[in-house]
């Protein structure tokens, strides 16, 4: 059995899915690319603004799910210039604490929807 996460803190889906799917005991994001779920659009300012939206965004579904960042397993970090690992790993470190970090992977995309340089998605304990 699966249950379906749409909240309306976090943007709307630009496409046919859903920003969450719970199933056995996890929640599975979509990919969350740095919009304001307020205005729907992209937000302004640098670089980690951009990245900590996409984690304000994931904290709101993950929530919906009865689920945080703390219980999350697994992320696939997708960016379009590996110049900002290093701003990744900051934000990262920020939203999360680094003994008890989840697994990880980031790669290097030539391009994201919405011309966004940066989409994040994971799994998560529910």
């Amino acid at each position: 059995m699966k249950k379906i996460i749409n909240d309306a803190h976090a943007p709307n889906p630009i496409g046919s899915y859903n920003q969450g799917t719970v199933a056995g005991g996890f929640i599975f994001t979509s990919g969350q690319i740095p919009f304001d779920p307020d205005t729907g659009k992209m937000v302004e300012g640098d670089f980690k603004t951009r990245v900590n939206q996409v984690f304000k965004n994931l904290s709101a579904i993950l929530g919906s799910a009865d689920s945080d960042l703390s219980k999350v397993v697994k992320f696939t970090v997708f960016v379009t210039d590996m110049a900002n690992y290093q701003t990744v790993n900051d934000v990262f470190n920020e939203w999360l604490d680094e003994e008890t970090a989840p697994a990880r992977s980031l790669v290097s995309v030539r391009q994201l929807p919405a011309n966004a340089d940066i989409e994040i998605e994971c799994i998560a304990l529910c």
